[in-house]
């Protein structure tokens, strides 16, 4: 395991990571019209120098005709992680990325989220059970 707090074992031990049904495409745009036709469905959005950057459905990203990322799956941790919490984070996004899977985190106000490949998503819930139990052997 990394060095990191005690705190952070504990999180990472008490965490179900669950994946959540849907696949999902990182959109960026600077079209107003596309902005508003896709904005009610986005699961997360985040303004950025280059547009706004919406996470949607990937049906719907795919309908839309804007520049997307490829298909993503979502894996919730569901563990109460504090805003100022500090390494579940590093440990999830390192244990994803010594198994060569890449990731792109979201932390939210009660939980972080981890997006990984569609085709990826099985082989992280496997990496993060793992972790999930170095941690609890930690403890």
């Amino acid at each position: 395991m990394p060095d990191i707090a005690h705190s952070a074992y504990a999180m990472i031990a008490d965490m179900k990571p669950t994946l959540i049904p849907g696949v999902f495409a990182f959109v960026s745009t600077t079209s107003p019209a596309l902005i508003g036709s896709l904005s009610s469905h986005a699961i997360a959005t985040f303004r950025e120098e280059e547009g706004l950057s919406l996470l949607v459905p990937m049906g719907l990203a795919e309908r839309s005709g804007a520049e997307l990322s490829q298909p993503m799956r979502c894996i919730t941790l569901n563990v109460y992680s504090s805003l100022d919490g500090v390494g579940l984070t590093a440990a999830v996004s390192k244990a994803l990325s010594d198994a060569d899977i890449p990731c792109n985190m979201i932390a939210a106000f009660h939980h972080d989220h981890v997006f990984v490949p569609s085709d990826k998503c099985e082989n992280a819930l496997d990496v993060l059970a793992q972790l999930q139990s170095r941690a609890r052997d930690f403890l």
